[in-house]
């Protein structure tokens, strides 16, 4: 009798997960950039921009933190690593209370609104990395 132990190797998580997950950065991003460039003009349409940028951003960290606590459910007797979900849900705090920062009047977004996007568009850069290259078990596809 042969026994064969499951193979862990590196796959993608599924492509609806992959997309949700791999769109919050561009947009955690675009809203980094647009702060900065209010922080330099201080145009208070760019104020706007970021404003809505994070909306979306917040709504596709919401979506792959849902995808990533179904996968931790899935895998619960398997040990998967929890820092994933973690760094999502800390992405997705801070990027709350970025939200609420910049619904703040425009001239009193600066210059914590700037430090929160730099810091939640780091945490996004990271749980992306983490989430595409996180080791799994079973068979290859």
């Amino acid at each position: 009798m042969t026994t064969v132990a499951p193979t862990v190797h590196t796959s993608p998580p599924s492509r609806l997960h992959a997309i949700v997950l791999c769109s919050q950065m561009p947009l955690f991003l675009g809203a980094l950039i647009a702060d900065i460039a209010y922080y330099r003009s201080y145009q208070i349409q760019w104020s706007n921009f970021a404003s809505w940028l994070i909306a979306g951003a917040l709504v596709s960290a919401g979506l792959a933190l849902l995808f990533a606590l179904i996968g931790q459910l899935r895998e619960r007797a398997r040990r998967q690593s929890i820092t994933y979900p973690l760094l999502l849900l800390a992405t997705w705090v801070l990027g709350f209370i970025n939200a609420l920062e910049h619904a703040k009047d425009a001239w009193a977004v600066m210059p914590i609104g700037l430090a929160l996007s730099l810091i939640v568009t780091l945490l996004a850069a990271a749980a992306t990395w983490v989430g595409l290259a996180q080791p799994r078990t079973g068979e290859a596809r």
